[in-house]
């Protein structure tokens, strides 16, 4: 037996303690492990390169150099900010005290990056200097303003921060006993459907729809059946003539304008599966919490399933599930189009893109190469123009054999589709090109091989005298000959390069991850109290971030994230005298103001709400002489005109929400009607789209290969393309998570209107209506400052 070793002396208190504190700092350079870690080779054979953080170079710098450059300029910005008399004054610092904490603050970030925290990696693998700089302005406020917090004051904003209960957030509507019908399956299986011949059976009710031209096309039909409906989206309101606003049963809306006091029969709250949206989902939760009906029926996805049965045992509801089976197969085809569009398309073929710009460069593509007519569907146009587009297109009888549309028809518009076909399956999140999500490709491809459209729909029902049936889409002349839909009807999904096949085979393969959680906002009361526990002329980016920083989140929940309104929020700090109910309004309006002019000009109305002036159209800062300009191929002309669009979406949404302040809303609607009409006719006119949509797909093709990359070696994250080099890409308002154009309709950067809000329309977020019309008929102001109102 080998001797046991002598018992090491005990150690005095100093050297203890000692030893201990060198074991702990060899451990907190976590920089110096990731240099130890050997490179491993990737699956495909080739060496692997070192991820930001790690020993070597990026992009032939030292990962120092890097973090230096990508900080530095961020940080001189905000210094040059921050230097400025009045910021110090709020600041409550003098001269000499900004430059202590100033130098203290630089040290700790260059310590917080170089630790390569999670947090750190992320926002310099997005390489987005905005966020970044978000970050350091509110690092730089919680390293000033964090040491003056007693902690009698820390405990009251935990406890404020309490977000665990948001059911307790609607008890006139915890009073009701109401019944959940929860209707789950494919797409083109007729959820919807049913849904909406119980809301047209009933006496009074409400449709919520992720986007504004679903919202459209419900108050359309429903119109169409005699029922009197009023249409209600973040921008926009209709009344039925001749009708006041007691007499009014039935409401169309976006999801973010849920009236929460009024009494309803049934409500039908569309593509629930949104609830758990990382920036949207507190809509959907609000509507299904918060909604006065006695009778709800919910459509969406089989994966929600769970989740809506916990929230309802949460509240006491009843829920009674409906499944249903899709009524027409669908199926992958073959191979691609591989990049070829003459001779491969057939009638019926709708071809899918993200941007603006590749809908249009695309129609004339198709046009020339067929001989054909192509119509175009996107959030951007007009509701007319649009219903319009998709008449055509669904008439068998014409030359509109194809369709060009943005993924807004993932959300359920209903057209006579037989084929899809991706252009791309990336899209831009607002700072980078991703893939789509399974669930976006699902439900895209999902709408080939279409069992009924309204064209079918709504004429039968009006040949039956059916007016208790529902209708799914856009109405069509009820003289036209009724179609009859073949059950047999194929939907096939296919690409049109050949580098997109892969990934589409492998996500229609795939099930969607599951949904967990449920998005939620912090409601404006609690928003206002725990400012109350801030000294005055406490920067309001600040306290929304503090909140959301130290929120209690159920596991059932999630905090939906903050997004431009942080940035609105610095951009009208200037503006003294304005209560905290309407920062959190002008926050919630559809606008990135990235631009020195756009953010003048929210500056410039934010005074006129807080000295209560008017705000005529025709006297604050905006470009309307660019009207006046002859139409040219030049980026810069197209750029301006979609610039002066989102201020005019401003200033409507605006309107809406104070109505004494802004009073030439009608002038605003006609001015904005002409700036559409010119970016159409631009873009129709000139081919610098083609060469435009050229360069998206070499980028989108680079970003994929990027992609498949990083799947292959996860540690290999290099950042990728600066995705804001160029303009980003948004579609008006018809896509999925992300901000689609304005609060009511989200498509993510895509074409001209999602979150990016490139081109035609800004993502709208929470809505809260001070018109007479929204207030007579139980629409609450919607409390979250950060939302999107699908605006499609």
């Amino acid at each position: 037996m080998p001797a046991l070793p002598s018992r090491r002396p005990p150690l005095c208190l100093f050297c203890a303690f000692t030893l201990r504190a060198q074991t702990q700092r060899r451990l907190l350079p976590l920089v110096q492990i990731a240099q130890r870690t050997a490179p491993s080779s990737s699956s495909r054979g080739g060496s692997r390169q070192p991820s930001l953080f790690q020993q070597g170079t990026y992009l032939g710098r030292t990962h120092s150099s890097y973090i230096e450059d990508a900080v530095q300029e961020p940080l001189d910005q905000l210094r040059r900010q921050f230097e400025e008399p009045e910021f110090l004054e709020s600041l409550q610092l003098n001269r000499e005290r900004f430059e202590e904490e100033w130098a203290a603050f630089t040290r700790s970030v260059r310590v917080w990056l170089k630790r390569a925290t999670p947090e750190a990696q992320a926002l310099l693998r997005e390489r987005s200097k905005r966020r970044l700089q978000n970050k350091l302005r509110y690092l730089f406020y919680d390293h000033t303003y964090g040491s003056r917090f007693t902690r009698a004051e820390l405990e009251n904003q935990k406890q404020l921060a309490n977000l665990c209960y948001p059911a307790e957030w609607y008890p006139r509507t915890r009073t009701i006993s109401r019944t959940v019908h929860l209707h789950v399956g494919p797409t083109n299986s007729g959820k919807t459907y049913h849904a909406l011949k119980r809301l047209e059976e009933a006496e009074s009710g409400i449709y919520l729809g992720p986007l504004r031209l679903l919202a459209h096309e419900v108050y359309t039909r429903l119109n169409a059946k005699g029922r009197h409906c009023a249409l209600v989206t973040g921008e926009e309101q209709r009344m039925p003539d001749h009708t006041s606003t007691d007499d009014v049963k039935m409401w169309s809306c976006t999801v973010e304008m849920a009236p929460l006091n009024k009494k309803l029969d049934v409500a039908v709250i569309d593509e629930i599966q949104m609830i758990n949206h990382s920036e949207r989902g507190w809509a959907w939760t609000q509507a299904f919490l918060g909604i006065r009906a006695k009778e709800i029926h919910v459509c969406g996805e089989a994966r929600t399933v769970p989740l809506i049965r916990e929230l309802c045992a949460l509240v006491g509801d009843t829920v009674e599930i409906h499944e249903y089976k899709r009524l027409s197969p669908l199926r992958i085809a073959r191979r691609s189009l591989g990049g070829q569009i003459k001779n491969n398309l057939e009638k019926g073929d709708c071809i899918v893109s993200f941007s603006v710009l590749g809908i249009h460069a695309l129609r004339r593509t198709v046009e020339k190469a067929t001989g054909r007519k192509c119509a175009v569907v996107y959030g951007g146009l007009p509701p007319e123009t649009r219903a319009q587009q998709a008449r055509l297109f669904n008439d068998p009888d014409n030359d509109y054999d194809f369709l060009v549309a943005s993924d807004a028809i993932g959300m359920g518009l209903n057209l006579s589709i037989k084929r899809v076909i991706f252009e791309t399956t990336m899209k831009n999140n607002g700072s980078r090109l991703v893939p789509l999500a399974i669930s976006e490709v699902k439900q895209i491809a999902g709408r080939a091989g279409r069992y009924k459209t309204s064209h079918q729909a709504i004429t039968q029902d009006i040949d039956a005298g059916a007016t208790s049936e529902a209708v799914e889409d856009i109405r069509t002349d009820p003289s036209t000959p009724a179609v009859q839909p073949d059950t047999e009807t194929v939907g096939y999904a296919t690409t049109l390069d050949s580098y997109d096949y892969n990934y589409l085979k492998q996500c229609m393969a795939r099930e969607p991850e599951p949904i967990l959680t449920a998005g939620v906002f912090p409601p404006s009361i609690i928003v206002e109290r725990f400012s109350s526990y801030f000294p005055p002329n406490t920067p309001f980016s600040y306290i929304l971030q503090r909140l959301h920083e130290i929120s209690k989140i159920h596991p059932r929940f999630h905090l939906c994230e903050l997004k431009d309104q942080v940035t609105i929020a610095d951009i009208i700090r200037p503006v003294t005298n304005l209560s905290i109910q309407q920062r959190l309004q002008i926050c919630a309006a559809p606008t990135n103001a990235r631009e020195e002019d756009e953010q003048v000009f929210l500056r410039e109305l934010a005074r006129c709400i807080a000295e209560n002036r008017e705000g005529h159209l025709l006297e604050v800062p905006i470009p309307l002489e660019i009207l006046d300009q002859e139409p040219s191929a030049e980026r810069k002309y197209l750029y301006s005109l979609e610039q002066l669009h989102r201020m005019l979406v401003l200033y409507l949404w605006l309107s809406y929400r104070f109505p004494n302040v802004f009073t030439t809303r009608a002038l605003a609607n006609v001015t904005k009607k002409l700036v559409e009409d010119k970016i159409d006719m631009t873009l129709t006119q000139f081919s610098v789209t083609e060469q435009r949509r050229q360069r998206l797909l070499e980028r989108r093709a680079a970003a994929m290969k990027r992609f498949e990359t990083e799947a292959n070696d996860p540690e290999k994250a290099e950042g990728g393309v600066d995705d804001f080099a160029e303009e980003t890409e948004v579609d008006n308002g018809d896509a999925f998570p992300t901000p689609e154009l304005d609060v009511d309709e989200v498509e993510g950067p895509s074409e001209g209107d999602a979150e990016t809000r490139t081109a035609h329309t800004p993502t709208e977020r929470a809505p809260i209506s001070t018109e007479p019309l929204a207030k007579d008929a139980g629409f609450l102001p919607a409390d979250q400052p950060g939302s999107t109102e699908a605006r499609i």
